[in-house]
C-alpha cells in the first residue's frame, strides 16, 4: 500500500489494485485488472485528482475504463482517458450528462470536510461532470477479455439502470460498484428501483466462486456473508410492504437502504 496525498493505492495480487480516495467522505474505490494485453480500470472516482497519473505508474498496458454506474462520483476521471465502456441503459447520461444541477453535485462534493490537501489546481467550484461518447457500449453476459484473464459484465439495475457488476472468475473478485457495499445503500432516487436492487443483489448471490467482493465505496473489508445479510435484510422489507420509494431507512447490520 502507498500513497500520493491523495490516492492511496493497495495490491490485492499481482496486477490488480485497489486506487481509493480515502480523503473524501465518499470513500470511492477504483480498480485496475491489468492483463497480458490490456487494462481495465473499473471506474474513475471524483475526478480530484488524477487518476490517470497512478495507472501511468502501474501499466504501460492499453486502459480500457469500464464504468460501473454513470453517477459523478464514479466518472470524475473519464476526461483523462480515451477508451471508455458502460452499458447501453446508461450511455446517454454519459453522452449528454446526468439530470441534475451542477450546483447540487458541487454541493454534494463538498458537503463534508476533507480530511487529505487536495491537489494543486483542483477548485470545487469549477467542478464540472465529465461527458462524452463512449467507445464500447455493454450489455449483459458481455465478456472483456484482457489477455489471460477476463471480466464478466453483469446488469444490475436498481441504483441506476445501467448498472452493472464485474466478476473476473478465474480470480473469484466481484465488483459489485454501488449494488453493494458498507454503510447506506441509495435507491431513493428518480432513477432508482428497489425492486430491481433487491432482484440484482439475489442474482450477484446466485455465482459460485466469489472469494472476495470489491465495493465502490467505504471499506475494502467487506465479506462475503454481506450478500446474504442484504438480501434478508430485503426480504424483510419486501415483506412489510416497504420495498419502495418513499418508505425511508431502513437499517441493519453494516448496511442500511434508503428508499
Amino acid at each position: 500500500m502507498y500513497n500520493n496525498s491523495w490516492f492511496t493505492v493497495e495490491a490485492l495480487e499481482n496486477k490488480t489494485f485497489s486506487i481509493s480516495e480515502y480523503g473524501h467522505w465518499e470513500e470511492p474505490h477504483c480498480y485496475l485488472f491489468i492483463g497480458s494485453s490490456k487494462a481495465a480500470l473499473v471506474d474513475t472516482g471524483l475526478g480530484i485528482g488524477k487518476i490517470s497519473h497512478i495507472v501511468q505508474n502501474l501499466t504501460s498496458k492499453p486502459v480500457l475504463v469500464v464504468t460501473t454506474h454513470c453517477h459523478w462520483d464514479h466518472i470524475g476521471g473519464h476526461g483523462e482517458f480515451k477508451n471508455i465502456a458502460i452499458h447501453k441503459n446508461d450511455k446517454a447520461w454519459l453522452e449528454t450528462g446526468l439530470p441534475i444541477p451542477i450546483s447540487v453535485v458541487r454541493n454534494e462534493l463538498m458537503k463534508e470536510a476533507l480530511t487529505q490537501e487536495t491537489p494543486n489546481g483542483f477548485n470545487p467550484k469549477l467542478y464540472c461532470v465529465h461527458t462524452g461518447s463512449p467507445m464500447l457500449v455493454l450489455e449483459d453476459g458481455d465478456s472483456i477479455d484482457l489477455g489471460g484473464r477476463s471480466l464478466h459484465v453483469l446488469h444490475t439495475p436498481g441504483h441506476s439502470p445501467g448498472h452493472i457488476c464485474l466478476f473476473e472468475e478465474k480470480s473469484g473478485y466481484l465488483c459489485t460498484g454501488d449494488l453493494l457495499y458498507k454503510g447506506v445503500i441509495h435507491a431513493s432516487y428518480p432513477s432508482t428501483d428497489p425492486v430491481m436492487l433487491r432482484n440484482s443483489i439475489m442474482r450477484i448471490n446466485t455465482l459460485s466462486g466469489i472469494t472476495r467482493l470489491l465495493p465502490g465505496h467505504h471499506s475494502l473489508q467487506i465479506s462475503k456473508s454481506i450478500l446474504q445479510t442484504a438480501i434478508t435484510e430485503l426480504n424483510r422489507i419486501n415483506d412489510a410492504g416497504l420495498l419502495k420509494h418513499g418508505s425511508g431507512l431502513h437499517k441493519c447490520k453494516d448496511i442500511d437502504f434508503s428508499f
